[in-house]
């Protein structure tokens, strides 16, 4: 049977002339047109020397074209490999050596200093801007429409996605086609999408949740989207008052907040705001629902396995949880050391174990086998808790858990009782070198404005609320924390730039 996404969402559209995507310059791009597209794209890819199993790397910027080429790879039966626009030749050099893809497509701008790097990975290079203009759409203008999808096998890859590497080399996460369409479809149907639906798409598309939580759920819904090159504060509540959707990260909600223009009535028409890809403060949850009356839906997910839990469309959406496990998706805490699944409310390893986790790293057995059990369930290296109502809690990264003086200190907790103080806009708890505890607890803290609070003040307020062990030893105050694109702090950076701060 054949499982090509591609055709699984060809076969789906309801309505050809429906707007599948939407350009903010007034562009119209119907399901008829992308599958048009996409066929000249593929037909393209197959001119190039791509063939089914092949990857196509991309580094390009956020376009409607980038959307057909990843539809085009996955549609001509090999696999999309997607590159942050940030790395730097030399991280592109790694990423394509590692893949050998058969493509690799990038800004015209940036050819010449990544030829090199394509010619090592025997990668043909071709270009492709943010206008959407380049040697790729050239070679596609002149293309036929007419393609015959690839068949592919629900197991058969579908993308290749690097994991972000904050230690060692990055990993491949392989994702098949039925993890994708699995995964697009649950979600479609626990956030109630249909194809009256308009997402305002702000998201970056080289990432899972832009690529394909934002882009596969719409496209599966026969919905559209308005796809904006970056978040615009001042164009998102333009389009509020004929869009019905909001994906976004912590830091879209947190500067939207920061504007006057966000009202109950301004996001009347809206249906759903949903959070992802880093933790949602409990404070900002509050603070939109106490603005719009909207209860922003946060869910999780990762690389290895798109989304895995969500708090619910109807019920509550507790802030500071994540949610339930999405309908076919298993999960379990576990002993970190044994493995053996834990008590309801006992913090451990969150595993997860469904038709949405990947087929495991690419050309890493040892790293595939480390992290994937025989039973199918993926360690995620989240640590969390199930509570009793079902809810999902996530207190941290198992490489983020803090062992001072012998004793287990989870971030979260602290984070939490920090944040909620006057004064501080935000915190990261880090664990960093100390000759007498092994790890001192140690706090980063982003105040509302200079000077609005000390570090006295915070040990003070602290005083009585947590466990000794667990107190700060000390506070430093910076201006902004280290962010990844997605907007997940980066303590790997904190824990660099402070890590003689005991010595």
């Amino acid at each position: 049977m054949n499982a090509n996404l591609f055709d699984i969402l060809e076969t789906g559209i309801a309505d050809p002339e429906a707007t599948a995507i939407e350009t903010p310059q007034g562009q119209c791009i119907t399901y008829a047109d992308l599958v048009a597209r996409t066929g000249r794209m593929a037909n393209a890819l197959v001119s190039l020397g791509v063939r089914p199993g092949d990857r196509v790397a991309a580094q390009v910027e956020k376009s409607v074209e980038a959307i057909i080429l990843y539809l085009a790879t996955v549609r001509a039966g090999a696999v999309f490999l997607p590159l942050n626009t940030g790395y730097t030749p030399a991280e592109i050099d790694y990423f394509i050596g590692d893949a050998t893809p058969a493509v690799f497509v990038c800004d015209p701008a940036k050819a010449e200093a990544l030829a090199d790097a394509a010619k090592r990975a025997g990668a043909r290079i071709v270009t492709l801007d943010a206008k959407g203009q380049g040697s790729l759409t050239d070679a596609a203008s002149g293309a036929s429409a007419e393609f015959a999808t690839v068949q592919r096998d629900k197991d058969d890859l579908a993308a290749l996605l690097y994991t972000s590497g904050t230690t060692g080399r990055s990993k491949g996460a392989m994702l098949s086609h039925g993890n994708l369409v699995s995964n697009a479809t649950a979600l479609r149907d626990a956030w109630h999408y249909t194809a009256d639906d308009v997402l305002i798409h702000a998201l970056p598309i080289f990432h899972t949740h832009g690529l394909f939580v934002a882009t596969n759920v719409t496209l599966f819904s026969g919905a559209s989207m308005i796809f904006l090159p970056k978040f615009d504060v001042d164009r998102i509540f333009e389009l509020m008052g004929r869009a019905t959707v909001l994906m976004g990260v912590p830091t879209f909600y947190v500067r939207l907040l920061q504007d006057d223009m966000l009202t109950a009535e301004n996001t009347r028409n809206m249906r759903l705001f949903i959070s992802g890809s880093a933790p949602l403060l409990a404070e900002t949850h509050r603070e939109w629902q106490a603005r719009t009356g909207h209860a922003i839906l946060e869910r999780y997910g990762m690389t290895e396995t798109n989304m895995n839990a969500s708090n619910p469309y109807d019920g509550d959406r507790i802030a500071g949880t994540v949610g339930m496990p999405l309908p076919g998706t298993e999960i379990i805490v576990t002993d970190p050391d044994t493995g053996a699944e834990l008590p309801q409310g006992e913090i451990g390893m969150i595993e997860v174990r469904g038709p949405n986790v990947f087929k495991g790293y690419w050309q890493m057995p040892e790293k595939t086998a480390a992290e994937l059990r025989d039973n199918g369930f993926f360690i995620t290296g989240d640590l969390g808790k199930i509570d009793d109502r079902g809810y999902l809690h996530i207190v941290g990264r198992g490489k983020d858990l803090i062992i001072t003086g012998g004793y287990n200190v989870y971030p979260k907790e602290i984070e939490t009782e920090i944040d909620a103080m006057p004064g501080v806009t935000e915190s990261a708890v880090i664990g960093l070198p100390h000759r007498d505890f092994g790890e001192g607890v140690t706090a980063v803290i982003v105040p509302t404005k200079p000077g609005a609070l000390s570090e006295a003040d915070v040990l003070a307020a602290l005083e009585g609320r947590l466990a000794k062990f667990k107190q700060p030893k000390r506070v430093l105050f910076v201006d902004e924390l280290p962010r990844n694109t997605m907007g997940k702090v980066q303590k790997n950076l904190l824990r660099d730039q402070y890590g003689d701060l005991y010595r």
